[in-house]
C-alpha cells in the first residue's frame, strides 16, 4: 500500500515538480563555465534606479556545495556516529573551477548516488518519518528530508540564475 506522504516527500527530493532537478540545472552548460563566476551586470528597473546584479558563486562551487551538504544530511539522518562538519569552510570547495576534468562528472555521480541513497530512506516504510533521530537534539527523518529538498531547491534555482547570467541559459 502506498503512504502519500512518503510519496509527497520523494517527488519534492527528487525536484520533479515545483522545480527544475540537477539533471534539468546543468544539461548543456559547456565545461568552460563550470569554474566561472558571473561578472556584475548593472540593471535599469523601473523608476528604482540601477541595480547592480552579481553571483558569488560558479556552477561549480554550486554544484559541490549541494552534494556535500547532501552528503553530511544523509550522513547524520543514518550514521550513529555522525561528526558535524566545520561551517562553512568544509561545505563549500576552494577554488571557482572543478579540480580536475573528471571532478564534475564525480560530484555528478556522488549528487546522485546519495540522492538514490536519501529516497531509499524516506521511502523505507520500517523508518518512522516523525521519530526522532537516536543522535540528534529533536530531528526527524521528515525534518531531514525537507530540509535536504529545501536546501537543494533553493540553490538549484541559484545554478539557474548563474548560467542566465553567464548565458548559457535557454
Amino acid at each position: 500500500m502506498s503512504d502519500p506522504l512518503r510519496d509527497h516527500l520523494l517527488k519534492l527530493l527528487q525536484g520533479s515538480e515545483a522545480h527544475v532537478d540537477l539533471d534539468t540545472a546543468i544539461k548543456g552548460l559547456p565545461a568552460e563555465l563550470r569554474g566561472k563566476r558571473p561578472s556584475v551586470r548593472i540593471a535599469r528597473t523601473g523608476t528604482s534606479g540601477l541595480h547592480a546584479l552579481a553571483a558569488p558563486h560558479s556552477p561549480w562551487e554550486i554544484l559541490e556545495h549541494m552534494r556535500v551538504a547532501q552528503w553530511d544530511i544523509l550522513d547524520f539522518s543514518r550514521n550513529a556516529n555522525y561528526k558535524a562538519m566545520k561551517w562553512p569552510d568544509e561545505y563549500w570547495p576552494k577554488t571557482p573551477a572543478p579540480p580536475s576534468a573528471n571532478a564534475w562528472t564525480k560530484s555528478v555521480r556522488a549528487f546522485r548516488e546519495d540522492m538514490e541513497s536519501m529516497c531509499a530512506l524516506v521511502g523505507d516504510p520500517k523508518i518512522d518519518l516523525f521519530a526522532r533521530i537516536p543522535h540528534g537534539d529533536g530531528q526527524t527523518m521528515l525534518r531531514e528530508a525537507l530540509l535536504l529538498a529545501d536546501h537543494n531547491a533553493y540553490h538549484l534555482g541559484e545554478l539557474v540564475l548563474v548560467r542566465r547570467l553567464l548565458g548559457a541559459w535557454k
